[in-house]
């Protein structure tokens, strides 16, 4: 039997993931698909544009398979959107109700605070977790109905990075929202975090001189291997998921510790 805060935190957002669900796999659906409708210009495309810009957008290669998904898919619509649902998701966790005035309904259950925490952080990243999924198990589908010459082992690389991208910015919403107990400050850290490391993984390969930024960006341990391409790159991806578990640790004891409005 699941804990009761992990269901009543399943049932508060089930029209959220499903929303988010189906948007997710409609949007990586629909892009893969244009792919064989693509190919007739995408060499006109590649060539309108310099080849700075096509590095800085991630999208340096439009004419192969692997490619072309890289660019309509796990370049930047995709992890946008799944950040985007984990960060939403997770702004509910602790800051939502804490912000609303909701948060002594839910301490009452007969658990710690950091059992609370653990089991609402559990919950949302659960939920998150199947949405960041879709776009890599849609893609297993896809591939190979329409003759995407890809192996499926790095289709299903690519899919774990991104729920590894999910985790890792998860952990750090949810370590926003433990320290400021407000949706605002949550929202603002993690896109400010968000955009000012995918723009030092994209500007990395750009400017010289620069190219020690991308280690402290996520998404280049997610997409700067070129799993696609290559394949899987476990010791990128466990930085990543261990980004998200300090960072999710820590919200739980500075939550456990902070004098909370109710």
């Amino acid at each position: 039997m699941l804990p009761a805060l992990v269901r009543k935190t399943w049932r508060d957002d089930r029209r959220a993931v499903l929303g988010w669900a189906a948007g997710v796999a409609v949007f990586t659906a629909v892009y893969s698909g244009f792919f064989a409708s693509f190919q007739g210009t995408a060499e006109f495309k590649q060539d309108a544009l310099p080849r700075e810009v096509l590095e800085f957008l991630g999208v340096a290669d439009l004419l192969s398979p692997a490619g072309y998904l890289q660019a309509s898919v796990f370049s930047l619509l995709g992890p946008l959107l799944v950040i985007m649902c984990a960060v939403t998701l997770t702004v509910r966790t602790i800051a939502g109700p804490e912000e609303d005035g909701g948060m002594e309904l839910l301490l009452a259950n007969p658990v710690s605070r950091v059992a609370f925490a653990v089991q609402r952080l559990a919950a949302s990243t659960a939920a998150a977790t199947l949405v960041a999924a879709l776009p890599g198990l849609v893609l297993l589908v896809v591939v190979p109905v329409i003759g995407m010459d890809i192996p499926l082992s790095h289709v299903a690389a690519a899919g774990a990075g991104l729920v590894a991208l999910v985790w890792c910015f998860t952990g750090i919403a949810f370590l926003a929202g433990a320290v400021t107990g407000r949706r605002g400050p949550v929202l603002a850290v993690t896109g400010a975090i968000a955009v000012a490391t995918y723009m030092a993984h994209a500007l990395s390969g750009v400017i010289d001189g620069t190219a020690w930024m991308r280690w402290l960006s996520p998404f280049h341990y997610f997409i700067g291997t070129d799993p696609l391409g290559t394949g899987w790159h476990v010791a990128e991806l466990l930085v990543l998921v261990a980004v998200g578990a300090v960072t999710a640790a820590a919200g739980v004891l500075l939550f456990d510790r902070r004098d909370v409005g109710v």
